[in-house]
């Protein structure tokens, strides 16, 4: 009975207690004032009080003797176990540490540090709250962000714990590159460090898909062995389950990054070489494939996605007679010749020549003759497979087509794939104008597409062999210039065309050049707009740092030549004019231009016509292609480009080609001779040179006249 009436003795003065806090908290807010306040006696001011809207109170019952009851075992301690430096600093802040619950963001934090240090967590959000301010402590409780639950399941929490390990090393192997060990890092910790590729130590679905798209690296014409991926049944331990798991990540992204730039930088094989960087994001990549429904088709599509890209793809598979059921083998047998005499021609019929034709992407595969046109595919290779080039159909021949890894036509369409990479996805993305110019200089042609189709295509000149090639670029059309005219630089004058002068007063005359003398004794030098004008009728401008453009030329005799690198690497279009009028239709729709108004507008003055929205130009090398008609097109490696990307991929054997930072190109050319070492583009813009004339070295020529091959500084050319 003593015990009963102590414990309600012990209550009333609680509750007193309490009673006395709340009166003494609404006192002094009641009266608290500044030392600068007037008193507040008067009924006005009592009234403005009174209109001051007050916080709603909580709705809750009132307090019974459990509420005041010390809890051993919950989480929240007692008011006495709050650190001194805690309540000093709660004393010293009560309104941010009243209302930050209902101002801050969650933190992110991981599931096992969220386990584990649950009770230090609501000892910092609850108990100053509860000493400050209790009657606040229920709404700030309801306002609170929850905690985050974990979303690792128990049979999977050894390998989240060796992933967190391992990804927390400052030494870990998998990521070299500093931003995809970041992206990583990221990503596993979002997940609580969750395996992706297996589940209760079992592979998923989406491990075995990206396993087989990695296995068939090939058929996108990248290295399978660049890609290793791990043994998931030999990984019994959590250790080698994370080690595992960080593996085909590393090549997941490194499928990912090749994929879509590259096996090597344009930088590691030219000079001449300039494309826009469009590297991966790594984030990108793990959210994309983790995401997916179908993760072999997510990490697919990193290739290239342009028709040509595709085109090859197939080919290449055909080539290596890939696909369902076995390689198709041609069988052994009697060689095959085709015989044309003067008499006639023998052809033999033989079981295995549509199996041969197949091979060699020849039309009628039905047929069995081996005929003229069967015999010259043979030839041609003969010629790309290092084979004695004989038209037979002989023992060795059939081996390397049934060896297919060893045929030089698949390295060359590897090549081109890589090239492809190079290139930006989005080829027509100009602003409103689903349009962009192709160019391929061993094919020695220019295309023009709108809205994914051919509407014009035409046959150019582009550089010469050696160091005039024309470079690759991606640039954007922004204007043509009609009747352009060629004002000499200043360094070519006083360097070249007056000591040539004074040699042969008539030089510049046939060369069609006018000279004339300004007030200030100055001298300048041009070339008037006409036919014999070094640009033609026409320039097509993308400037660009490698100085060169698009023009129309005087020299239309070189069109007809099969190969067609005569120039300084600028490029010849053999029809300007309906060239400009294509581009004048697609930029101005409404001006309804056409070749007849373009060759309207040639005269003496010059005139520019600028596009709203600028084309983009791609000048690519393509040697090796598939027409229109679905046939693979070979063509020579003129400028030694596919060589150089062999040497670069032997030498790079163990080296990761990614971390190449490209170096600071120069000049697409590199002439040598006695000129200035300061010279001038037709715009006006300078630029190094110890080269050749600046004739030659911008415009190329045909022979020039026999009084100027006497003496090399008087080299003059006209394009």
């Amino acid at each position: 009975m003593r015990h009963d009436s102590n414990r309600r003795t012990g209550f009333d003065r609680v509750l007193m207690a309490v009673a006395a806090t709340f009166l003494t908290v609404s006192a002094s807010a009641a009266f608290a004032q500044s030392p600068t306040d007037a008193p507040r006696s008067s009924a006005a001011d009592l009234a403005i009080d009174a209109a001051v809207p007050m916080p709603e109170q909580a709705n809750v019952p009132p307090p019974t003797a459990s509420d005041f009851k010390i809890e051993t075992t919950g989480a929240v301690p007692p008011v006495a176990a709050v650190k001194p430096t805690e309540a000093k600093a709660a004393e010293s802040k009560p309104a941010e540490i009243a209302t930050a619950p209902v101002d801050a963001k969650p933190v992110e934090q991981n599931t096992n540090e969220t386990k584990t240090n649950e009770t230090k967590t609501n000892e910092t959000a609850t108990a100053p709250a509860a000493v400050i301010a209790p009657a606040a402590a229920p709404a700030a409780t309801a306002t609170a962000p929850t905690q985050a639950t974990t979303t690792v399941a128990a049979a999977d929490q050894p390998v989240a714990e060796r992933l967190r390990d391992m990804l927390s090393a400052k030494t870990a192997r998998h990521f070299d590159r500093k931003g995809e060990r970041a992206a990583v890092e990221k990503f596993y910790a979002a997940r609580d460090y969750a395996p992706l590729w297996t589940q209760s130590g079992a592979v998923t679905a989406r491990a075995k898909a990206v396993v087989a798209r990695l296995g068939a690296a090939t058929t996108e014409g990248l290295n399978a062995a660049d890609y290793p991926t791990p043994d998931f049944a030999a990984a019994t331990s959590p250790d080698a389950l994370a080690d595992a798991e960080l593996k085909l990540t590393a090549s997941m992204l490194d499928y990912a990054r090749q994929a879509q730039s590259g096996r090597m930088h344009w930088s590691q094989v030219s000079g001449d070489i300039l494309y826009p960087e469009h590297p991966t994001d790594p984030a990108e990549v793990l959210a994309n494939v983790s995401g997916a429904k179908d993760a072999s088709a997510a990490l697919a599509s990193y290739n290239p996605p342009h028709k040509g890209y595709r085109d090859l793809r197939a080919k290449l598979a055909e080539l290596r007679g890939e696909g369902e059921g076995p390689i198709a083998q041609i069988a052994s047998g009697p060689a095959l010749k085709y015989i044309k005499t003067k008499k006639g021609e023998t052809v033999v019929d033989d079981a295995r020549v549509p199996l041969l034709r197949a091979k060699l992407g020849l039309a009628d595969g039905s047929s069995t003759r081996y005929d003229a046109e069967v015999a010259a595919a043979v030839r041609k290779y003969q010629a790309s497979a290092d084979i004695k080039v004989t038209g037979v159909l002989d023992d060795a021949t059939v081996r390397a087509l049934n060896s297919p890894k060893r045929d030089r036509q698949i390295d060359t369409m590897i090549y081109n794939r890589e090239r492809w990479r190079w290139l930006t996805r989005q080829l027509g993305a100009a602003e409103l104008v689903n349009a962009y110019v192709m160019l391929n200089s061993p094919d020695y042609t220019l295309k023009v597409m709108h809205n994914d189709q051919q509407v014009w295509t035409t046959r150019v000149v582009v550089g010469k062999v050696g160091n005039h090639a024309t470079p690759l670029l991606t640039e954007t059309m922004k204007y043509i210039t009609v009747n352009p005219t060629w004002n000499v630089p200043p360094s070519i004058i006083y360097n070249e065309y007056l000591p040539a002068l004074q040699q042969d007063p008539t030089v510049l005359q046939r060369m069609g050049l006018k000279m004339e003398r300004a007030r200030d004794g100055s001298i300048r030098i041009s070339q008037p707009p006409g036919e014999a004008n070094a640009l033609g009728r026409i320039r097509f401008n993308f400037p660009n740092k490698f100085l060169v453009y698009q023009h129309d030329t005087p020299d239309k005799h070189l069109f007809a030549k099969e190969e067609r690198a005569f120039s300084h690497g600028c490029m010849r279009v053999q029809n300007p004019d309906q060239y400009a009028a294509t581009l004048l239709n697609i930029a101005l729709p409404n001006e309804r231009y056409s070749a007849d108004r373009v060759r309207g507008m040639f005269g003496k003055g010059e005139v520019n016509i600028n596009f709203p929205t600028a084309i983009p130009v791609n000048i690519t090398y393509q040697t090796a292609f598939v027409d229109d008609s679905g046939k693979l097109q070979m063509r020579k490696d003129v400028y030694g480009r596919d060589a150089q990307m062999l040497a670069v991929l032997r030498n790079a054997k163990g080296k990761d080609l990614e971390t190449v930072v490209s170096h600071s190109q120069p000049s697409y050319t590199r002439p040598k001779g006695d000129v200035p070492q300061a010279a001038f583009g037709p715009d006006g813009q300078r630029y190094a040179s110890n080269g050749p004339s600046f004739f030659e070295r911008l415009f190329g020529s045909p022979t020039p006249p026999p009084q100027l091959q006497q003496d090399r500084r008087r080299r003059l050319y006209t394009r």
